[in-house]
């Protein structure tokens, strides 16, 4: 077993170990999935904590993450410090654990603070006649714009890991979740740049109103950013209905049940 603490909640070890180790009958539900879980627990002083529980992973995985690769609540972790580090919000890191058996990688652990939000990017999308969606999406541009000047890559950057929450009348904060997909570069190119924009929507209106905001930001022309993004979510889509029409045809085989 790996267990590793923010030292800022030192004083709660006892309760976050817990919260761990009896993951699956202690805690309040707040989000599950189909491979992860997250749980509200409380911990000293007050404070709401979000644990996610890792979908154990398959055999080859296993032991991938047991000897050559960091582990999804590891990585979680990690680059939540990172991201503070660098300027960029996400939810306060408290702990990670990894438990193991002889052949790798079983049960796996993050926790971070239960942030508080308004809404995720999700809702913008869905509803663009949302009040202030426009002002909305220009600063969510800032903020993508302030991460890859960081040379942040943030490969899940789709519209359900950003959380959003209103400070004051036109002005917003916004929280990176579901850390475990990036890379950290010098500097990053206006192609993938543009490439980690490509899962959040296929509205067209939408996607220039951010690269817009976008091109006023990096000098660049408004026209030839736009381009450059539809292009990759074209890309990105085609793949994603490609592989959707698959798990389509594989389900009935997949859920046939054998006597």
């Amino acid at each position: 077993m790996i267990f590793k603490i923010n030292p800022e909640f030192k004083s709660s070890e006892d309760q976050i170990r817990s919260a761990f180790q009896n993951f699956d009958s202690t805690g309040t539900c707040f989000l599950k999935g189909d491979r992860n879980t997250i749980k509200n627990f409380e911990i000293g002083d007050g404070i709401k904590m979000n644990v996610k529980s890792f979908k154990i992973p398959n055999l080859v995985n296993r032991v991938a993450y047991r000897h050559f690769r960091k582990s999804k609540a590891k990585r979680s972790f990690e680059f939540a410090h990172r991201l503070l580090k660098k300027g960029i919000d996400t939810p306060t890191p408290i702990a990670f654990q990894e438990n193991h058996n002889p052949i790798g990688l079983t049960n796996s652990y993050y926790a971070s603070i239960h942030q508080d939000h308004d809404f995720t990017f999700q809702k913008v999308i869905q509803k663009p006649e949302l009040t202030d969606a426009e002002n909305i999406l220009r600063q969510f541009s800032r903020f993508t714009y302030d991460m890859h000047e960081a040379g942040i890559e943030f490969k899940d950057h789709s519209p359900g890991n950003t959380l959003i929450k209103k400070i004051e009348k036109g002005r917003y904060k916004f929280f990176l979740v579901d850390l475990n997909r990036m890379k950290f570069h010098d500097d990053i190119n206006i192609q993938l740049r543009m490439k980690t924009l490509s899962r959040l929507t296929k509205n067209k209106e939408t996607l220039r109103v951010i690269t817009d905001e976008y091109a006023r930001l990096a000098n660049r022309d408004p026209e030839q950013l736009f381009d450059i993004l539809w292009k990759c979510t074209q890309k990105f889509q085609n793949r994603f209905d490609r592989k959707q029409s698959l798990k389509n045809k594989l389900k009935p085989v997949l859920n046939r049940s054998y006597t």
